[in-house]
């Protein structure tokens, strides 16, 4: 097989270094794989990937892929590949232990498959499923590893083990575990075992199943019990719910456009096309369920639906088991495997990988079963968690079998799936050893041994709703089974049920009213949140009635047992039903009218195999309750006393009974105590329907029981007389001839339930007499109107005008009349008290009281209006109810008579007109929308005065109009028109023109409000409008410049089209406009036509397709109605194609153009390496060489790599003349170069033409040897002189001339050769010298540098490191503050700039300053720190702004180094730090006078320093540095440090910890932040505090400038030479090349002239000819 077709996984160091340190990290499409290959393969064609995970016996895992091989493939070939990326992976990986070697050439050395079967001498890939991973061991009978290093790939998005929700707990975790469990066993065949055991202890607990088990396969890979489909979970909320369904929209219709979704083939499984669309959603980022395609097995079925198919929701295997303890071992095996795969989980290892996208891995093993698991699962498959250093240790065993038992209760013991009846056990539960169908106790096993032996009502309902319009699961259903709990001996068996949950230890805190009447389970699964009250179709829905009230009381005594299938989905912890899916919204809402959102879901209901509607339902629903409260309810034996026996009572609704027969008693038992007839009582309020508000105090006058003695389902009445009721208005039982009858009158009939819940109590004679006095006080008997001198005591306006006075037209009588209610015991001789408490009542009731208004019947009074006259007036309590408390000695409040215009009798009232006086002007405006700069319809104004009457304008009046939104003003209108009517009594505005550039405000719904007040704006009116912007105008382009982005082929990334009217808003959204475009193209299919979006704008960022050349013209253009409102020309990138060597101008016919090396610059003169023939990434880069002297194929292509191109070769003509080549680029002809060459024919002299010399000296050629023809003449002469026709004697040949020229030229040619290299090498003599010089000098610059940063101070030693930073923000300022000098810092941006945090402060020890850098971090040292925030956001305006005033130039030049702050920072805003405001100490630098620690021993700790923002020293000009009166110390340092205390070593700051509140540092780097936060570990900050010792020397700031200017010469000395040494190097190297070129070039070239020079026999000539050619 051709290796081209291999590759690994790249490695890449660990970001968590291993235990060995190494690890080989897989990371499918995150990055390009390395690829081992010869020829270019086209990715169209690889249709088959085989993948292999390769695990050696020195504990190293490698990941290998083969694409689309041959069937078979040599071992020697796949080891030998295999030995090569093993050791290229080694060497890349940072490995900090040695790693056993493998021994390659064992004799035992093989390969094996998971199934323990051994490779042969070929690896047949028939025997492997593509695109599947395998697993292959490697051994060297060396032995195998226990545990193999980053075996497994995980992502695990672990910020839910930070984030998981509070009813997350140990039982939700540990149930999520036994759901994976439950789910595997459930697809065991019949006689296979089906067992769960969960045993719990201190140090670790252990979940074991016999389901089918896990391997290394892929189909049955042990990660996939990691994995959960969390986007469903994400689902489930509403946000996300809505995001998916309009997601699902938008996929259905673009899919249905492009062909990408076969709508008439829709899966079976309908949530499958939803689960189809969200295969690429980020949301699921841990992983894919394994049971999507199970979820639709779940749906229907027979209740409870068994089928446990929770895979889809939940947080996982990982967060379970990392929720439960700090790691986790899986083990699993299935049958088909004989050995046991393993998967290590480490609960650290995944938060630190939390958020990151890097793939996370774990190790892994392979061992062999153990007897223990052999046993347990006898069909040899399991799955073992074993979970250590459980985060909850002391659990209660027996209460968490119960728990357990619970939630999977049908799945332990069940009685509805087995034909027969009986119960049976589906599976085997156990924990700790103890059968779980063996435990009695629960809640589910109390509930029902409270609930009643009646019949139950059971329903079925069906959910469905459209799939494709919801994106929900098509189906669910439900089955409802309603249990009647019934009250036995008087007392609720609900309370009773309660009372022994909570003697058992449940926890329940519920009561009868509050008792949850709703459980779910989902797939037999108990929900143990979904604790519903009830739903409302268990709620009475009669209101009057007999059978009304008994439902009222028999209801409450009903639980819905609801058991649903997998059409419903839960909470992520499974807890509960998903709150905002539309079926659990339909089932929760199931009784009352559906919302608006959920009538999309369709309800059929089915009762006993038939489907009923609701109203049948009800009815069957209300006849079982009243079967059940007749057979089985028992309200109370019978009473104390012989009872009177009534028989069709009368008004049976106010009695509160229903049946025919009552019994009447006197005397009865209830809770221990005897209640009679007669017995005053208390009734608290709340006790019972219309006891909401007071308590009631009564009489006790009878008890009613319903039915004969004996009969279930009675209800009992207590019948009371309440307080103040007149006795012949009480209830009356009379016997007439026998027949007995009772009237209750005006008494109160009260449930005997009162008595039950003890609110109902008996009170004793002398609080019964204080009742009924205080009922006598509250008696109302008149009203009185309060005079105007008790208005004025109370402070309130109520008071009338005085009887006789006169008030004038327009007068406001007072909007409320003041008057109280008097009790009876009130009369005229207590008016001086009238104010008081006891004079005074509050009502309950609000009686209506008669007033007539009297008006004399003059001519003055014909002309008087009253706002409005009432006969009836409603008496309510004072708004002053609080305030007339205070004032009054807390006596109570006046009632107020509301809303009446009020004129005594008898009083004379005289009206006048007032003067004029406009108070209000009415606008009439019949359109609400303006478009800025038209004209918009004309509108009327009319002008009223203070009554409402309309009053004509004096004269056109000056009016302003403007046009606000939310306070702001958005344009003021100058050009109007005023025109008033004739009878001046209207005013008419025209001409109108709005203008306004802050349209973009109040986009997009462009809402405001028209406001037109006169010019002294005294008043106003205003209507609502909407103002919107005028037609398009002008275009902008964002960003404006785009040639960087202009490359041929590309799209260009971002671009953005803004549109404006004329007063530069953004046009209004929906707008369409044409673009016309000329070297682009649109990638989408929406065309030339586009519309404006709500932003005004047009996003063509990734749509336009640069279709133009490099260095083209290309132009975009936007018109709208035919009218070119934009165009712009640009620019594309300009490329220029160039021979890398220079091509030679002459060349031997025939010969060959070698080497020849093409490059693509761009404008800036370096090599595009974009330009890259990759055909599998859409980019064809290739040469093609044209010429027509040439028989070249034009189909013949050359790849460019990277930029540049090579032609190994190209044949030239045979003939001499001028070749010209053309070469240009396949795909941009503009990218071409003419190359021209001249061809020389060369002499043609063959050594085997040269003989040894003649007898006479001459040498002789071979008459063949010429190309020309001698003369007969001269042919016939030397013929005569040789024996030989086939020689000629040199000396007379018509050539010899022309071999001693060819003679000449070959020496001339040797020595050329020589004296090349003899130049040659003395050039490399030259260089080795200067390179010796360089280095020296090089040497020479880092010691003088040393040198002079040693005698710097400790400031300038730190400011170096920070202006090292780059463009950071503090190397940013340090430049500003050295480069500015100190007299021109007065301008706007530096003048209150401080500096860095570092910088400002000195400590006299280096570990000091080291652990405060520490303790703080690197951002807060390198903080800017600000006076003013105006100084913040100047600094940041001039990070973003590019534009710089050439007119100041200290303010320029700082402009521009804080335009180069490149990255985020911290900036310190004095002015809004909480400065410290306690006392300062007396000395020079204003020390902060805090309190020394004490011990609770009063003592100082041992080792304690100080604070230390007092251990830090400012320098003297920051001394007096303030901000708000407030210095450094005071405000910076305290904010940063605060109250940190310093020790001298850890274990003093250990003692310590008992005074330490604010937190602690000491000088051997022990640092504690408070609040339980510690930092452990040490390292060295890059960043400190400088450091100056007491009384030590430092230099003055010229001194320290001048050296840190030598520093920086030498530096850029430094770099030159540098430089230098690097080109003379190279220079260097090339030279030698050349010396071995022309050495080679020697010796080639005295192998092939040599033997001719040789066979001529001639030295002595050549010698001569060499001498003449000189």
């Amino acid at each position: 097989m051709d290796l081209k077709k291999m590759e690994i996984i790249e490695p890449r160091p660990r970001k968590r270094p291993s235990s060995s340190g190494c690890e080989i990290v897989e990371r499918p499409n995150k990055r390009p794989t390395t690829m081992v290959e010869y020829v270019n393969i086209d990715e169209d064609d690889i249709k088959k990937i085989y993948k292999f995970r390769v695990l050696f016996p020195n504990g190293v895992s490698l990941g290998l892929k083969v694409r689309d091989p041959e069937t078979e493939l040599p071992m020697e070939e796949f080891v030998e590949f295999v030995k090569g990326e093993y050791f290229r992976a080694m060497r890349q990986t940072e490995s900090q232990k040695t790693k056993r070697r493998i021994n390659w050439k064992s004799s035992e050395f093989r390969f094996v498959d998971a199934f323990d079967k051994v490779m042969g001498s070929r690896i047949n890939f028939e025997n492997f499923k593509p695109n599947k991973y395998h697993i292959l061991r490697v051994h060297d009978g060396s032995g195998e590893a226990e545990t193999y290093e980053n075996m497994w790939d995980l992502t695990p998005d672990t910020k839910f083990l930070k984030e998981l929700p509070d009813e997350y707990t140990f039982e939700t975790a540990l149930a999520d575990l036994i759901d994976n469990s439950l789910q595997a066993i459930w697809s065991n065949g019949v006689k296979e075992r089906k067992l769960i055991s969960v045993e719990l202890a201190d140090d670790r607990i252990l979940i074991f199943d016999t389901g089918p088990g896990m391997d290394g396969s892929d189909e049955t890979s042990i990660v996939n019990w990691t994995l959960v489909d969390y986007d469903e979970t994400d689902f489930l909320e509403e946000e996300a719910f809505e995001r998916r369904k309009a997601y699902f929209d938008v996929a259905f219709r673009v899919g249905k456009q492009k062909g990408h979704l076969a709508i008439d083939n829709l899966m079976e499984d309908k949530s499958s096309l939803l689960l189809c669309i969200t295969e690429n959603d980020s949301w699921g980022k841990i992983g894919a369920s394994l049971h999507r395609s199970s979820r639709g097995h779940g749906i229907g079925g027979k209740p409870p639906y068994l089928k446990p198919v929770f895979g889809m929701f939940g947080y996982g295997g990982t967060m379970a088991s990392m929720h439960l303890g700090r790691r986790a071992v899986v083990s699993a095996k299935t049958k088909k495997s004989k050995k046991v795969y393993t998967l290590h989980l480490e609960r650290e290892a995944l938060l630190s990988s939390s958020g990151s996208e890097k793939t996370w891995r774990t190790d892994g093993g392979i061992r062999h079963p153990t007897e223990d698991e052999i046993e347990g699962s006898p069909h040899r498959s399991f799955t073992k968690v074993e979970i250590f250093e459980p985060k909850k240790k002391g659990l209660d065993i027996v209460r968490l079998q119960c728990k357990l038992k619970d939630i999977y209760f049908p799945y332990i013991q069940c009685d509805e799936v087995s034909k027969t009846g009986r119960t049976i056990m589906p599976i085997e539960f156990q924990v700790n050893g103890t059968d779980l169908a063996e435990i009695q106790g629960g809640e589910v096993a109390i509930t029902n041994l409270h609930s009643c032996n009646g019949p139950e009502f059971v329903i079925y309902l069906h959910f469905s709703q459209d799939v494709l319009a919801t994106g929900s699961p098509g189906e669910a259903n439900a089955r409802l089974k309603f249990v009647y709990f019934p009250i036995v001996e008087g007392q609720e068996n609900i309370e009773r049920l309660l009372e022994k949950l909570e003697a058992e230890g449940h926890g329940i805190k519920e009561n009868f009213e509050t008792f949850s009447r709703v459980s779910i389970r989902r797939l037999g699964r108990l929900l143990p949140y979904a604790r519903w009250t009830w739903l409302p179709f268990m709620e009475p829905r009669q209101k009057k009635g007999d059978k009304a009230q008994i439902l009222k009381r028999c209801c409450p005594r009903v639980k819905c047992f609801i058991d649903t299938d997998a059409g419903f989905n839960p909470t992520p912890s499974k807890t509960d039903l998903a709150r905002q899916h539309p079926y659990t919204t339909a089932l929760k809402n199931f009784g009352d009218k559906p919302p608006e959102k959920d009538k999309d879901v369709k309800l059929e209901i089915f009762k006993d195999g038939k489907q009923v509607t609701f109203l049948q339902l009800e009815k069957q629903y209300q006849e079982w309750i009243f079967q059940m409260h007749g057979h089985y309810d028992e309200e109370i034996e019978c009473g104390e006393d012989q009872p009177i026996l009534v028989v069709s009572p009368s008004n049976k609704k106010r009695l509160g009974i229903s049946s025919e027969i009552v019994r009447v008693h006197k005397v009865i038992q209830r809770k221990g105590a005897s209640w009679k007839s007669g017995q005053k009582i208390k009734v608290m309020k709340g006790a019972c329907p219309g006891c909401h508000k007071n308590n009631i105090y009564a009489t006790l006058e009878c008890v009613l029981l319903e039915g004969f003695q004996g009969d279930a389902g009675g209800e009992a009445r207590l019948i009371c007389s309440p307080l103040g009721l007149p006795n012949e208005k009480g209830c009356k039982v009379a016997v007439d001839d026998g027949n007995a009858s009772i009237d209750i009158r005006g008494s109160l009939s009260l449930p005997i339930s009162v008595i039950d819940s003890g609110k109902c109590l008996a009170i004793e004679a002398a609080d019964w007499e204080y009742q009924v006095e205080k009922q006598h006080q509250k008696i109302p008997s008149t009203i009185e109107i309060l005079s105007a001198r008790n208005c004025q005591d109370l402070v309130v306006d109520g008071a009338l005008p005085p009887t006789g006075s006169v008030v004038s037209a327009g007068h406001i009588p007072p909007k409320e009349i003041v008057a109280v209610v008097r009790p009876a015991s009130f009369n005229s001789a207590s008016a001086s008290k009238n104010l008081d408490q006891k004079y005074i009542l509050i009502l309950k009731e609000n009686p209506e009281m008669g007033l007539q208004i009297k008006f004399r019947a003059d001519d003055k009074n014909r002309g008087l209006r009253f706002a409005s006259c009432e006969r009836s007036i409603t008496v309510k309590a004072s708004p002053m109810v609080g305030s007339w408390a205070q004032l009054c000695d807390e006596r109570s409040p006046p009632l107020t008579v509301s809303e009446i215009l009020y004129s005594p009798s008898d009083t004379t009232l005289e009206a006048y007109n007032p003067p004029y006086a406009i108070s209000s002007y009415n606008l009439r405006f019949d359109t609400g929308a303006i478009w800025v700069g038209l004209y918009f319809p004309p509108f009327s104004i009319a002008c009223f005065d203070i009554y409402g009457n309309r009053m004509p304008f004096a004269s056109v009046p000056e009016v302003i109009m403007k046009i606000i939104s939310e306070g702001d003003v958005l344009g003021i209108v100058h050009k109007i028109t005023l025109d008033l009517s004739s009878d001046k009594l209207t005013l008419k505005i025209k001409d109108t023109l709005i203008e306004s550039d802050g349209l973009d405000k109040i986009r997009p719904n462009y809402k405001a409000t028209l406001v037109v007040s006169p010019q002294n704006e005294l008043f106003s009116v205003s209507v609502p409008c909407q103002v919107f912007p005028g037609s398009l105008q002008q275009i902008m382009t964002q960003p404006r410049n785009l040639d960087k982005q202009l490359l041929p082929g590309q799209a260009i990334k971002e671009l953005m089209l803004e549109m404006f009217d004329a007063y530069g808003n953004h046009v209004n959204g929906g707008l369409e406009v044409l673009l016309k475009v000329d070297g682009f193209c649109f990638q989408d299919h929406i065309g030339s036509t586009r519309k404006v979006d709500q932003f005004g704008c047009i996003d063509l960022g990734g749509l336009l397709k640069v279709t133009g050349g490099y260095g083209k013209n290309v132009s975009l253009s936007v018109s709208i109605n035919g009218k070119i409102v934009f165009k712009k020309e640009f620019q594309t990138e300009t490329r220029e194609l160039r021979a890398v060597c220079e091509v030679p101008k002459y060349c031997m016919a025939g010969s060959l153009l070698e080497n020849m090396a093409f490059e693509i610059i761009n404008s800036e003169g370096d090599v595009d390496r974009a330009i890259h023939d990759d055909e599998s990434q859409g980019q064809c880069h290739m040469l093609a060489i044209k010429s027509e002297s040439l028989d070249t194929d034009d189909s013949v292509r050359y790849s460019f790599h990277h930029g540049r191109c090579t032609v190994r070769a190209i044949s030239l003509p045979q003939k001499e003349g001028t070749v010209r080549l053309l070469a240009a680029h396949s795909r941009y002809p503009e990218l071409h170069l003419a190359i021209e060459v001249q061809l020389l024919q060369a002499p043609k002299v063959e050594p085997e033409s040269i003989q040894l010399p003649h007898t006479d000296g001459r040498l002789v050629l071979r008459k063949d040897s010429f190309d020309h023809k001698a003369s007969k003449a001269e042919h016939d002469d030397v013929h005569g002189q040789c024996s030989d026709e086939n020689l000629l004697p040199l000396q007379y040949s018509s050539g010899s001339k022309d071999i001693e020229d060819c003679v000449v030229s070959i020496l001339r040619d040797l020595k050329e050769l020589e004296e090349g290299i003899y130049k040659y090498a003395s050039a490399v003599g030259d260089l080795e010298k200067a390179l010796k010089m360089l280095i020296d000098r090089k040497v020479a610059l880092k010691q003088e540098i040393s040198m002079l940063q040693g005698k710097l101070s400790g400031k300038d030693a730190i400011m170096e490191r920070i202006e090292s930073k780059g463009d950071s923000a503090a190397a940013v300022i340090c430049r500003l503050f050295r480069e500015i000098p100190l007299q021109r810092q007065h301008n706007n941006l530096i003048e209150n700039t401080l500096g860095v945090v570092a910088l400002l402060g000195t400590v006299q020890t280096n570990e000091l300053s080291c652990v405060l850098a520490e303790y703080l971090g690197e951002d807060q040292m390198l903080a800017v720190v600000c006076k003013s925030f105006a100084a913040v956001e100047a600094l940041e305006k001039c990070e973003k702004n590019r534009n710089v005033d050439q007119e100041h130039m200290a303010e320029s030049n700082a402009t521009k180094l804080a335009q180069s702050i490149n990255g985020r920072y911290v900036a310190i805003c004095l002015e809004d730090t909480r400065p410290y405001t306690g006392e300062l100490s007396s000395d020079p630098e204003r020390k902060l006078a805090l309190p020394d620690p004490t011990l609770p021993n009063g003592n100082i700790p041992s080792g304690y320093l100080g604070h230390a923002v007092n251990m830090i020293s400012l320098e003297f000009h920051h001394l007096h540095t303030t901000t708000a009166g407030h210095g450094l110390r005071e405000t910076l340092f305290y904010c940063l440090l605060g109250e940190l205390q310093v020790y001298e070593t850890r274990e003093n700051m250990k003692m310590a910890k008992a005074c330490i509140k604010h937190g602690a540092v000491s000088l051997d780097g022990g640092i504690i932040r408070g609040n339980g936060v510690l930092s452990l570990g040490h390292r060295e900050p890059e960043i400190c505090f400088p450091v100056t010792a007491p009384g030590s020397q430092v230099h003055s700031s010229q001194e320290s400038m001048d050296m840190l200017r030598q520093v920086e010469e030498k530096k850029a000395e430094l770099k030159e030479t540098l430089g230098e040494i690097k080109k003379q190097t190279k220079m260097h190297r090339k030279v030698i090349k050349k010396v071995k070129n022309k050495e080679k070039e020697y010796e080639k070239f005295l192998d092939e002239k040599g033997p001719l020079l040789e066979g001529m026999g001639a030295r002595s000539i050549m010698k001569n000819s060499i001498g003449s050619s000189q």
